[in-house]
């Protein structure tokens, strides 16, 4: 009896593996465009890479007539497909908040700037001193309102790139001001 049931699964093993895997490969190619509309290609890009390759190694099994290594790649493919859709959710979110982080701290940096800019007049400083900081306000307003937009697009990793740096090109000019405010007030008066 034994010997009968084992006959009975090899019989089924190979009779499955007489036809190409055509639903699994068509299940495969399924998982992979959905997980490069989740956005696979940016966020997961080992995995995705991996599917796409299992896949064709699937679709070459089947051009010589190997179909339990199709079935094995095709299914390969369908898996790591899953892996980066649930990859690209992943840093799709983490770089949403990434995005999100940067933006705050450049809007805060440029919030920073404007009062000590407006606190310029009574601090006397000159003019000349003061215009590499309007700059960099000037700047990182667009910088931010650049971000923004991107962010609204769900273009979080442009949007992080946008604003990359700006915080602390603000940073610096205001501890710049800080400094000619200080040396002003130390000079002795004439």
């Amino acid at each position: 009896m034994p010997r009968l049931a084992l006959a009975l699964c090899a019989l089924i093993v190979c009779a499955a593996c007489s036809e190409p895997p055509q639903k699994e490969i068509d299940r495969a190619q399924g998982a992979i465009d959905a997980a490069r509309a989740a956005g696979a290609d940016q966020y997961a890009a080992a995995e995705i890479s991996a599917a796409t390759t299992s896949l064709q190694q699937a679709h070459e099994a089947v051009d010589q007539r190997d179909y339990r290594l199709a079935l094995s790649r095709a299914v390969d493919a369908g898996e790591h497909a899953q892996e980066a859709a649930k990859q690209a959710a992943d840093g799709k979110a983490r770089a949403r908040s990434e995005a999100e982080s940067a933006i705050h701290s450049a809007t805060t940096a440029i919030q920073q700037l404007q009062t000590k800019l407006k606190a310029a007049p009574t601090l006397r400083l000159a003019e000349s001193d003061l215009k590499p900081a309007r700059q960099a306000l000037s700047d990182g307003e667009r910088a931010v309102q650049k971000a923004r937009a991107a962010l609204a697009k769900g273009g979080y990793l442009d949007a992080k790139a946008a604003v990359q740096g700006t915080a602390e090109k603000i940073t610096e000019q205001i501890r710049d001001i800080d400094e000619i405010s200080r040396k002003r007030a130390t000079r002795p008066r004439k």
